[in-house]
C-alpha cells in the first residue's frame, strides 16, 4: 500500500492534465484507472457539479470498470426538485456533512435511497460519497460532490479510503478550474449567444472593437404587447412573454440563427453569411425557414392560449440583408457585443409595415433578390427615421 500512502505522481498527474484540458470525464477516468491500477476496487465513480444553466441544474459524470464515462444531466423544475430532496448528495447537504459511507452489503442506505438499492442489487457492496465546498460558499462555482463503490466482498479497507481522500485537494482545484471555465462559457453563452460568448471569451472585450460583416438581419416583435401589459399582472406577462420567445427563438436556433438581443416584445437575431455572392444565398433561406417556423409556432402558442382562456399575441417578423459592424458598444464598464448598421435600424422599421400590409413576415429588397423562393413587390415605403423609400417584398 506504500503507492497509495504517497500519492504525489498522481497529484502531478491530476494538476497537469487540468493545466491542459477542461474535459472533467477525463479527469475522472484517469483518477479511477490509475486508482485501480494500485489495488483500490474500484467498481463505479461520479463526479457531480452544479450550473447556472437556466436548462438543468448540475452536471454529473459516471464511470464504471471497463465503460466509458457517461456525462448526463439534472434538470430544473418541481419533479427534479423532489428528486433530488431524495438524493444521496442533499442528504450530505441537508445535514452539512462533508463525508458518508454506506456498507451496501449490510444494507445501509437501501431503502433511503433509490440508487443505492439499485447498486447493492447490481452487486455493490460500499459507497463513499464526499462533498467538497470551494471557498466560503459566496461563489458562483459552488463545489462538486465526488463518489465511489466497489463490488468487492467487504467493502473498502480505510486505508484505500484515505488514500482517495489524499487526492481530494488537488482534485479540488481541477475541478474548480474547469467548472469556473464552464460557468464562464455557460452564462455567456446564454445571456448573449454562442458565437458572441465565444469571441468575448477570446479577448474581444474593449469598447470599440468590432468588424464589418454582411449578415441576414431578423426582427420579431409580438403585437398587441404594450397593450396587454396594461391589463394583466406583472409577473403573468413575463411568464407569457417568455412563452413566445421561446416559439420564436427555438424556430431561430433550429435554423442556425443567434438571437443577439431581447428588445422588450422583440428580439433580433442574424444569420451568418459565408458566401456573400452565392446564390440563392443560404443565411437567407435559413432566415426565411425561420421565421415561418416562428410564425406558425406562435400560431401553435396562441392556440393553446385561447383553449386555457388566456390572451394571444401575434408575431411579425420582418428579413434583411446588408453590412452591419459586430462587436462592442457601451460605456467604459459597461458593454454589449451586438450589431448596429443602417441594416439593423432597416429591418426593426420595415417590420412596422406588417400590420399596414396585412402581412406576418415582409422582405427588404436586398434579401428578396438573394432568395430563391418566389416573392411579390407589395410597394415602397417609408420608414421612419431612414431617408427616402424602400421597397418591401412578401412570400407569393
Amino acid at each position: 500500500m506504500d503507492a497509495l500512502a504517497q500519492p504525489h505522481d498522481l497529484i502531478d498527474w491530476i494538476l497537469r492534465h487540468a493545466l491542459a484540458t477542461d474535459d472533467l470525464g477525463g479527469l475522472l477516468a484517469g483518477i479511477c484507472e490509475r486508482l485501480s491500477a494500485r489495488g483500490v476496487p474500484l467498481w463505479r465513480a461520479s463526479l457531480d457539479l452544479p450550473t447556472i444553466d437556466p436548462h438543468f441544474r448540475a452536471l454529473t459524470h459516471k464511470w464504471w470498470r471497463d465503460q466509458p464515462v457517461t456525462v448526463g444531466t439534472f434538470l430544473h423544475g418541481p419533479e427534479q426538485e423532489q428528486n433530488f430532496q431524495r438524493s444521496v448528495i442533499y442528504h450530505l447537504l441537508s445535514r452539512d456533512l462533508e463525508e458518508h459511507r454506506w456498507r451496501l452489503e449490510a444494507g445501509e442506505g437501501a431503502a433511503e435511497f433509490e440508487l443505492l438499492a439499485s447498486l447493492r442489487e447490481a452487486g455493490g457492496t460500499d459507497y463513499v460519497m464526499r462533498l467538497v465546498t470551494f471557498g466560503d460558499g459566496g461563489s458562483v462555482v459552488r463545489g462538486f460532490a465526488l463518489s465511489f463503490a466497489t463490488d468487492r466482498p467487504g467493502g473498502f479497507s480505510g486505508t484505500e479510503i484515505e488514500a482517495v481522500g489524499r487526492l481530494i485537494p488537488a482534485l479540488g482545484l481541477a475541478a474548480y478550474r474547469t467548472s469556473a471555465a464552464l460557468t464562464a462559457a455557460s452564462a455567456l453563452s446564454v445571456y448573449l449567444g454562442a458565437n458572441t460568448a465565444q469571441r468575448v471569451l477570446a479577448g474581444e472585450i474593449r469598447r470599440g472593437e468590432g468588424e464589418r460583416i454582411a449578415a441576414t438581419i431578423l426582427f420579431a416583435d409580438l403585437k398587441g404587447f404594450t397593450d396587454l401589459t396594461e391589463r394583466a399582472d406583472a409577473l403573468q406577462v413575463v411568464a407569457w412573454l417568455n412563452e413566445h420567445f421561446e416559439a420564436i427563438g427555438a424556430a431561430v436556433a433550429a435554423q442556425g440563427g443567434e438571437i443577439l438581443k431581447f428588445l422588450g416584445d422583440g428580439l433580433l437575431a442574424v444569420f451568418p453569411v459565408t458566401e456573400v455572392g452565392r446564390f440563392p444565398c443560404a443565411s437567407c433561406e435559413a432566415a426565411l425557414r425561420a421565421a415561418e417556423e416562428a410564425v406558425a409556432g406562435n400560431d401553435a402558442l396562441n392556440a393553446e392560449r385561447r383553449r386555457r382562456g388566456e390572451p394571444a399575441l401575434a408575431v411579425d417578423v420582418a428579413l434583411h440583408f446588408g453590412e452591419v459592424v459586430y462587436g462592442n458598444v457601451g460605456a467604459s464598464r459597461r458593454l454589449d457585443f451586438t450589431v448596429i448598421g443602417r441594416a439593423v435600424n432597416e429591418t426593426c422599421r420595415m417590420e412596422a409595415l406588417c400590420d399596414e400590409l396585412g402581412r406576418s413576415i415582409v422582405l427588404s429588397e436586398d434579401f428578396a433578390r438573394r432568395s430563391a423562393r418566389e416573392t411579390i413587390r407589395l410597394g415602397a415605403f417609408g420608414l421612419r427615421g431612414v431617408r427616402g423609400e424602400r421597397i418591401v417584398y412578401g412570400l407569393a
